[in-house]
């Protein structure tokens, strides 16, 4: 197993970000840069030993620097979208940044994957890996409290991608860290996911109103195109859930530590990705707006070219009180883990 460190680009502000390659021994690569915690790349064999790209991405720097959609981010302080941009904590109201209509999404104009982390490598046994640091300060992008966050990236010989985020914190505030990768399992050439198989360990999803925030409702999956109990093609029942997912599903809970989440498969590779969680939700986005987009080698994106699944807390959970708490307090500590294992069949 093999960590390479270089140069990524230099920030306006004069600063180097850095890039982290990390390689097992069974041909799994994935490149983290500390600028914005963001997953730039993840590489394996498929199954006649093919080592390919399976997520969407930029070649340099200077393209994550810009407006895009999201493509490997690390996001916080709050993942998903806060309806009304605001929210109401000790009775005090706090106002955030829209950026999307009304709603805040993803942590803001500056949120946690346009920042520069303190990033570290370690090299263990059967594991190597990322260690990423940030301190996001009181009031920042309007929200309460200095926060502390670590997130690690370690992969394994095993096939294993793992993802750690803990976060502490001096105020009350809310907290839902995810990571917002793009995948196609298919590999470069691929245009669509509707025909990945997809399994979702979850018996029911929250619908979602025109601005797509929960409405507050838990419905059940059961005789609905949001019934994903059963692995089928992705583009089964896509047009009859208004052309396009994007909706949280409710993580069936376990008795384990990690809870599975999600199953992917693409035929035509043969490459498999379980998710397994310590969250309640995962967001199921199919790329409904990628069409137009450019990115890695100069490749313009389609509709539905890629799927997105973010292991969360509830979106909005500020506002419905029937969704678990989001709300990190002093003394506490936020940790969330959630395990990405890959195989080819």
């Amino acid at each position: 197993m093999t960590i390479e460190k270089v140069p990524f680009g230099t920030l306006e502000d004069g600063k180097i970000a850095d890039l982290f390659t990390l390689r097992n021994d069974s041909g799994f690569s994935a490149g983290i840069t500390n600028f914005g915690g963001i997953l730039t790349s993840v590489k394996m064999p498929d199954k006649h030993g093919n080592i390919e790209e399976i997520t969407l991405g930029f070649d340099h720097l200077h393209e994550y620097l810009g407006e895009h959609p999201y493509f490997g981010a690390l996001i916080g302080r709050f993942a998903n979208r806060i309806a009304g941009g605001s929210f109401t904590l000790g009775g005090k109201e706090y106002k955030l940044f829209r950026n999307e209509g009304k709603n805040h999404l993803h942590g803001g104009k500056i949120g946690f994957d346009k920042v520069l982390w303190e990033g570290t490598s370690f090299d263990n046994e059967n594991e190597i890996g990322v260690k990423l640091s940030y301190l996001s300060k009181n009031g920042e992008e309007g929200y309460p409290g200095t926060l502390k966050v670590t997130v690690t990236y370690t992969l394994t010989n095993g096939n294993d991608l793992v993802i750690t985020y803990e976060a502490v914190t001096d105020k009350p505030t809310p907290v839902n860290l995810t990571n917002h990768a793009y995948w196609n399992l298919a590999g470069p050439g691929s245009d669509t996911i509707l025909n990945h198989e997809l399994t979702l360990f979850a018996d029911s999803y929250l619908p979602v109103d025109e601005h797509l925030n929960p409405t507050g409702d838990i419905l059940d999956v059961s005789g609905t195109p949001f019934d994903f109990t059963r692995h089928k093609k992705i583009g089964k029942d896509i047009e009859s859930a208004g052309g396009g997912y994007d909706h949280c599903f409710v993580v069936r809970s376990t008795d384990s530590t990690l809870s599975d989440a999600a199953l992917v498969h693409a035929p035509s590779s043969g490459r498999i990705m379980k998710i397994s969680t310590s969250q309640p939700g995962i967001q199921l986005y199919t790329g409904n707006f990628l069409e137009g987009v450019t990115g890695r080698n100069g490749r313009t994106h389609v509709k539905h070219g890629a799927l997105c699944l973010e292991t969360e807390g509830f979106p909005d959970a500020v506002h419905h009180s029937g969704f678990p708490s989001v709300i990190l307090k002093p003394g506490e500590t936020y940790r969330h883990v959630t395990k990405h294992s890959f195989s080819v069949k």
